[in-house]
């Protein structure tokens, strides 16, 4: 089988068109969340914080010099990358909890006992009869 062949097969598969579907999904999603935590969820923790803005927290290693620009580590920008990060996970787990307190009455109802197979119907059923006659 020729390569080419073998690629079309791959690529072709139903696998891999929904996980090239799946991970389009999970961009948009992501910028979802994104957006969630940047514009309705940081500007109250914003606010109880006093305004503190992370990112522009920064220490100089070089200052500018002529064309040079200065030389920084952004320690700020980092900070605030993992409060966004802390944010997400949590509003994330929160929105499953959610979701999985939804599922868990529907889950949790007792299953019908499993129907006897036949051949256990034909012995309970000889098993009466042999009752009878004694």
């Amino acid at each position: 089988m020729s390569i080419m062949k073998e690629f079309k097969e791959f690529a072709v598969k139903g696998n891999v068109i929904d996980m090239a579907v799946g991970i389009v999904i999970g961009v948009a999603f992501g910028k979802i969340i994104s957006s969630f935590v940047a514009d309705v969820i940081m500007p109250p923790i914003g606010v109880f914080i006093g305004g503190v803005d992370f990112s522009s927290l920064a220490f100089t290693i070089r200052e500018a010099s002529g064309d040079l620009p200065a030389v920084l580590i952004s320690y700020g920008k980092f900070i605030q990358t993992l409060i966004d990060f802390l944010v997400i996970a949590f509003v994330i787990f929160m929105a499953l909890k959610g979701i999985n307190s939804l599922k868990k009455p529907a889950e949790e109802a007792p299953a019908e006992p499993p129907k006897p197979s036949n051949e256990e119907v034909l012995l309970k059923e000889i098993r009466d009869l042999l009752k009878e006659r004694k």
